[in-house]
């Protein structure tokens, strides 16, 4: 007993964790669109960032160029004012390079710019605001993040001229700096004479490009999840608002229907009663005034009794057939025993006799069975239309036809009668057929004209069951 306890303990906890029909509807809708948008986000991030860092890249190059041409004119300032003295001397013109080396150190602008010089060997000739390093060998020498200085400079003099980056110390503060160095080489004194920029204002411009990219990205980033919360914000309010109509229509709809089946019930009743009361109690007075009549004659020894008793008889069987056809108007047990085809033969047959209308029965028997549901739907529906003809045709023939098709079960049944009038349309008759083949998932045409009216019932292949053993060809 503890142990079943325990299970339906379990089993509510399951079903509490189940999402309701709605939820799923919601997460459908929402699932989707939320992995969108965060692919898209991560798109638009990765490719806002790339074109950032291009951009950035482009600009670092720019203001590298101009710092770049700032030091190649620089230069060309310096050799104007030594080209004449380094022209007109010999290689070993001690004092030639002394007047170019008091001209270059003198040369200084703005806080940290200056010129510095080399020998080919690495030894320092100049070096205005760093002095510390004059007449020194450097050779060797890298700056703090492993980058060759001096052996650089020196190569690149050799072949010419050229452009170097570095980590070097700033002569106004003495904190490393990044610098880029411009140097020539005078071929005949074995020299290398440059100067260098310091671009702090350059990797400050690019942090600063940087960090407004990275927020610009990040704002980006913000602006979608906005937009994806607001997206779903108004899936789910459209869902709630949906599932609140639906379910409002879903009242009335059933309110309807229930009020349908009320009025189908009680329109049912009254048939059943109209007829108990104009047959069967009709028939059964007369049977009790026929018996009434032998019981006198017996008294008084009329030898008519016997006729009494035999039309109290054959009334009674009268009586009998009648609750028979009322029983089989009810659920007929030919369709359960025989099925459909028999049964709708059967009804056909009868309504002949009662009405007075030809009816033309017509089938091509199919070994498939119908489910008992389609079987029922398909009877009421012939049932439904016969009692219309009946009652508002004024038909003379009737054909009904009932076929089994590749796509399923079809019963039709045509009428040469007066036709549909526009108010009888929407009768409950109508809507209740409708609603069965709509159940079973088939369609129901209805064609209506001043020369008689068609009505074509077809259920789908869904619901014929395979053949048995005993097939059932009638079908």
């Amino acid at each position: 007993m503890a142990t079943g306890h325990r299970d339906n303990r379990r089993d509510s906890r399951s079903d509490g964790h189940r999402l309701s029909y709605g939820q799923k509807v919601f997460l459908l809708a929402t699932l989707p669109l939320v992995l969108a948008m965060a692919v898209l986000s991560v798109l638009v991030t990765r490719e806002a960032r790339q074109m950032s860092e291009r951009e950035i890249a482009v600009l670092e190059t720019q203001l590298i160029a101009t710092k770049q041409a700032e030091l190649k004119n620089y230069l060309s300032i310096a050799r104007t004012a030594f080209g004449p003295i380094y022209g007109n001397a010999l290689p070993d013109d001690q004092r030639a390079k002394t007047r170019v080396a008091q001209i270059l150190a003198a040369m200084t602008y703005g806080t940290d710019g200056f010129f510095f010089v080399y020998d080919y060997n690495g030894r320092n000739i100049v070096s205005p605001r760093q002095t510390w390093l004059i007449e020194k060998d450097w050779a060797g020498l890298k700056d703090t993040e492993g980058t060759p200085v001096v052996d650089r400079l020196i190569e690149l003099a050799r072949a010419g001229s050229g452009y170097h980056s570095y980590v070097w110390p700033k002569p106004s503060t003495g904190r490393d700096g990044r610098m880029i160095t411009y140097v020539i080489g005078l071929q005949d004194w074995r020299w290398a004479v440059g100067t260098g920029v310091f671009i702090d204002d350059v990797l400050t411009s690019v942090a600063a490009a940087r960090a407004e990219t990275t927020a610009r990205v990040s704002r980006t980033f913000v602006y979608i999840g906005a937009i994806t919360a607001a997206a779903v914000l108004a899936v789910f309010l459209s869902g709630l608002f949906l599932n609140l109509r639906e379910r409002r229509l879903a009242d009335q709809k059933l309110k309807a229907l229930t009020q349908r089946i009320f009025d189908t019930q009680e329109e049912e009743r009254g048939r059943v009663a109209r007829e108990l009361h104009d047959s069967i109690s009709q028939i059964l007075v007369g049977v009790r005034y026929t018996l009434e009549l032998a019981r006198r004659r017996l008294t008084i020894g009329d030898t008519s009794a016997g006729e009494s008793l035999g039309q109290g008889i054959e009334n009674l069987n009268g009586a009998i057939q009648e609750v028979r056809r009322i029983s089989r108007d009810l659920r007929p047990g030919v369709l359960d025993d025989l099925g459909l085809g028999p049964a709708l033969q059967s009804l056909a047959e009868e309504f002949g006799r009662r009405t007075g209308i030809t009816v033309d029965y017509v089938t091509n028997p199919f070994r498939n069975r119908l489910d008992p549901e389609a079987k029922i739907a398909l009877y009421r529906i012939a049932q439904e239309a016969l009692t219309n003809i009946e009652r508002h045709s004024g038909a003379t023939h009737v054909r009904m036809l009932v076929r089994g098709t590749k796509d399923g079960a079809v019963v039709r049944i045509e009428d040469n009668g007066n036709g549909m009038p526009p108010d009888r349309r929407d009768g409950l008759g109508l809507r209740n057929m409708a609603e069965r083949v709509e159940q079973l998932d088939g369609t129901l045409r209805i064609l209506s004209s001043r020369t008689g009216t068609l009505i074509e019932a077809q259920v789908p292949l869904s619901h014929m069951l395979p053949p048995t053993g005993t097939a059932e060809a009638s079908q």
